[in-house]
């Protein structure tokens, strides 16, 4: 893909939707790629502008040094966001996605911006802590974890040239969530809505409720059947929830 000057290195349009009175940001889980939010993308257009967040280091940014703190991720997506505050923004982030998306977020508000809504899902409140070391684990060790999470194609593990592709990314991106150490601030402003799946091994229900003291602004849980990838046999529900509070959001906004 060719990157141009109104996507940049960092966001990808799979579906512009320039009548959209709403824009949702996509943020990918550890390893992920901006084509994950694909499906979501082609769901939601075109009454909203999807983004899909590409993080260096995969697909076509490939030959790009991978990042390896929270920190680094949620300054280069917010400076990429910056030609697109001009109507409502949301943010979704999975996983790692959701600590990035929490990060943008806080910045987006220090810039002035406060977003029309963060969604996050399959991970626990910034302020609580695991100590967990998948970065550290040789390849058989990171592509157990992989496994026991889902949501990676199976034929990737059965090939090595693609296992090689991709666990620089995947370690990285481990790298930066273990090591992500939230600095308290002031809360956020927007509203919050965390999504969690009911067997999921990484979050808690409790660890999920715990975001409600991230924002001042209204918070809601929705708690799915499934693990860490429930959004895969949740899709309809998801993108229902999503657009509801989207629509509202930009009919808001033209009223």
């Amino acid at each position: 893909m060719t990157h141009t000057r109104e996507t940049g290195a960092w966001i990808r349009r799979y579906h512009p939707a320039p009548g959209a009175g709403v824009r949702l940001v996509c943020l990918p889980h550890a390893g992920g790629s901006a084509s994950y939010w694909f499906p979501m993308s082609a769901a939601l257009a075109p009454r909203v502008d999807v983004l899909s967040v590409q993080y260096p280091g995969r697909q076509d940014r490939h030959a790009e040094p991978c990042r390896e703190s929270v920190a680094e991720l949620a300054d280069g997506v917010a400076e990429a966001l910056a030609p697109y505050t001009g109507r409502p923004l949301a943010l979704f982030g999975h996983s790692m996605g959701a600590v990035v998306g929490f990060e943008v977020a806080r910045r987006l508000e220090e810039r002035g911006t406060t977003p029309a809504a963060l969604f996050v899902s399959g991970r626990r409140a910034p302020s609580l802590h695991r100590d967990e070391n998948v970065h550290q684990r040789d390849t058989e060790g990171i592509v157990a974890e992989l496994k026991q999470l889902g949501g990676t194609d199976q034929r990737a593990f059965a090939d090595p040239e693609i296992l090689d592709m991709i666990l620089p990314a995947v370690r990285a991106d481990y790298k930066a969530v273990e090591s992500y150490r939230y600095a308290p601030g002031t809360p956020l402003s927007c509203p919050l809505h965390v999504l969690t799946g009911d067997t999921d091994p990484r979050v808690t229900l409790d660890e999920a409720r715990a975001w409600q003291s991230h924002t001042t602004g209204d918070v809601t849980l929705r708690v799915f059947s499934g693990g860490h990838f429930y959004l895969t046999d949740h899709q309809p529900a998801i993108l229902s929830l999503v657009t509801d509070e989207l629509l509202s959001t930009a009919a808001a906004a033209d009223a």
